[in-house]
């Protein structure tokens, strides 16, 4: 049998809020390269701390832009110094933070097509291309009152939510488009074509989808349109009534919705010439790191998928995005106080060391002898609540704990939430369900312990952590053939399947049934005293 000289290669990016991360896979699905770069280590330059800049108000969170671009001149460079071979990139695929939004000036699609290979990325666009320098991301918090105004405009949060598929978030791009109704930046939207961080929401992925194929370039409907408050969920076309509420002519700069499995166009001749992309490699639309990560872990109903996207160590649990599958229905739930809450309760109470952050875990019972804990560092997407509450054995509140019950307070409470919020959301635990685990946290034991225990189910995980870049993969493997109607379930049916990672402690349902319930009272109490 012949061999193919240079066999296809498939590539997955995600452009995720503490790194830059890339997985190649082959047309057999194996993981044939894996890369990344840490944004504060490596460059340090930006002066972000879990790649963003938390301003003043603690309300407003940013990203630098070229941060991002510089970002992807490191990544590449440092594949072509290790040998990667691009011409053999058939097609590639990627997925960034969702609800992050770019601003272009006018002109800038033109100035992209014409790069000079000869330069960075970082060095051609820090001058004449972007409106903003600096990107609201997912984290910020400072657009209530945008919510409070599209909100009204058509008619109550039940009403947006029939309409976009959830109340209105600080973190949508509905709520915070530099224009005048509102207190970002004053940049007009006449200025620059709009384009998303993630294709998903608003916009850096799709950002780095312009960079390599710079066209007017649509939102993916699936991912990116549904998480903006303003698509229709059930048309997959955009409401007027919100955009009308959100900015003037914004359907205008935002395209109309494509198919996630669209595929957009060539690769542009920039990495043509300056890495050795072959001219007819496919680029495949972007979408966001949720979905994504959704496609790389592969659930099946009933199942609950845990991913920590933000891996800046190797077993920092990061902020959680939970996927809830249940009859071929995906429900997601974003919380934001993760991995940078966990590095402080590691400094402060293990010494900055995750051995002893571990050793901690183990030395505490299940239930924490009832102490319980939330840890809302920023304001939390939900519950809408900041601080740190804690709170004894009585339900009163107390001021402190030991610091190896402060790590299971911390811990417990995290996926305490995330088990309350998929219930509330129609999720329940049945025989055979099934816990997937990616990102950084799936290479700690003792994490996913927890996990086990409080969610009672075994909890599984996969050989690559990243899900998200292995999913992006998936999908640019899935695009050369979707068109002629083969699913994506039959292109990943021979993937790996997860292996068995720790299974309940049989004493779990029982501690944690009760714990749920006391859990739910106390962050109801919480609530009632920021909000009376």
């Amino acid at each position: 049998m012949s061999i193919e000289p240079n066999p296809p290669v498939f590539l997955g990016f995600d452009f995720s809020t503490q790194q830059l991360k890339v997985v190649a896979i082959d047309e057999n699905l194996a993981v044939i390269h894996q890369n990344n770069v840490q944004f504060d280590s490596e460059l340090p330059e930006f002066s972000t701390r879990g790649g963003v800049h938390v301003h003043a108000d603690g309300l407003t969170v940013t990203s630098p832009v070229l941060m991002w671009v510089k970002a992807l001149d490191l990544l590449l460079d440092r594949m072509k110094r290790a040998g990667f071979d691009f011409s053999r990139v058939r097609a590639l695929s990627g997925a960034g933070q969702q609800h992050g939004s770019v601003y272009w000036k006018t002109g800038a699609a033109q100035t992209l097509k014409n790069l000079d290979p000869e330069q960075n990325l970082h060095q051609l666009l820090q001058v004449c291309v972007l409106s903003l320098l600096n990107s609201p991301v997912w984290m910020d918090s400072s657009s209530s009152q945008q919510c409070n105004v599209l909100q009204t405009a058509v008619g109550g949060a039940l009403r947006l939510a029939e309409i976009t598929g959830s109340r209105a978030y600080e973190v949508c791009l509905s709520s915070c488009p530099p224009v005048p109704l509102s207190s970002c930046p004053p940049v007009p939207l006449s200025s620059c074509p709009l384009v998303l961080v993630s294709t998903s929401e608003s916009c850096q992925q799709n950002f780095h989808l312009w960079v390599i194929i710079p066209l007017n370039l649509p939102v993916d409907s699936c991912c990116a349109g549904s998480g903006m408050n303003l698509l229709d969920i059930r048309s997959r076309a955009w409401s007027q009534i919100c955009l009308d509420a959100t900015a003037p002519h914004l359907d205008r700069l935002l395209g109309e919705p494509q198919p996630s499995t669209s595929v957009l166009g060539r690769i542009s001749a920039y990495f043509v010439h300056r890495y050795g992309f072959s001219k007819s490699c496919s680029v495949v639309t972007f979408t966001g790191d949720n979905p994504a990560s959704l496609a790389g872990m592969r659930l099946q109903p009933g199942d609950v998928a845990v991913s920590s996207p933000d891996t800046s160590l190797g077993n920092s649990l990061a902020c959680l995005y939970t996927y809830i599958c249940v009859h071929v229905r995906v429900r997601v739930h974003v919380f934001k106080n993760g991995s940078l809450t966990r590095e402080r309760i590691r400094d402060e109470c293990a010494g900055g060391s995750w051995e002893r952050f571990s050793d901690a875990l183990r030395a505490t019972p299940l239930g924490n002898h009832g102490n319980i804990g939330f840890y809302f560092d920023s304001m939390e997407i939900t519950p809408p609540a900041v601080g740190v509450h804690l709170f004894g054995t009585d339900d009163t509140q107390v001021t402190s704990l030991s610091p190896q019950m402060e790590v299971r307070a911390l811990v417990e409470g995290q996926f305490l939430s995330r088990r309350l919020y998929a219930e509330r959301l129609g999720y329940s635990i049945i025989p055979g369900t099934c816990v997937l685990a990616t990102g950084g946290a799936s290479s700690n034991r003792d994490i996913l312990q927890v996990l086990s225990d409080v969610f009672n189910a075994p909890v599984y995980t996969i050989d690559v952590s990243n899900s998200t870049c292995l999913g992006s993969a998936y999908r640019a493997l899935h695009s050369l053939v979707a068109e002629s109607g083969v699913s994506f379930a039959d292109v990943v049916k021979h993937a790996q399947e997860p292996h068995l990672a720790v299974t309940p402690d049989p004493r779990a349902q029982q501690v944690y049934d009760h714990m749920l319930k006391r859990y739910a009272r106390l962050e109801d109490r919480v609530l009632q005293k920021m909000h009376p």
